[in-house]
């Protein structure tokens, strides 16, 4: 293995050879800044290879009715596995979410409002 630190990049490039059936060595990049972090190449490939018909279902997840079988498949698997990982109670609820750290520094403030109560923040697209 090879690594070398990026300048202006805050990431470390590590080269690395793929597995003995593989032909060509990968460049990795491990990422220290905000985001998403790298996943192990094992987990990419079975992505992959159940990018075009999950679990031979026929479509991708992308693909899946948020109502039917096979999402709701996964969906209560990583209900279970996440409860499992963090010790989460049976009479705690879990509440997926999107929206990352915006929508998280929002609800902070509006959790904290007593009950008919309102409040006035700034978005400058800044850190304060």
């Amino acid at each position: 293995t090879q690594s070398t630190w990026g300048a202006q990049t805050r990431v470390l490039v590590w080269y690395i050879n793929r597995s003995s059936n593989m032909s060509q060595d990968i460049k990795r990049v491990f990422n220290f800044s905000a985001g998403p972090c790298q996943l192990p190449i094992e987990v990419l490939q079975e992505s992959r290879d159940q990018l075009l018909s999950w679990q031979g279902s026929g479509m991708s997840v992308m693909e899946m009715s948020h109502r039917g079988k096979e999402f709701m498949s996964i969906y209560n698997q990583t209900l279970g596995d996440l409860r499992e990982v963090i010790n989460v109670p049976q009479n705690y609820k879990l509440l997926f979410m999107q929206g990352g750290a915006t929508a998280q520094f929002a609800a902070v403030p509006l959790n904290l409002l007593p009950n008919g109560a309102s409040a006035d923040y700034a978005i400058t697209g800044n850190w304060s």
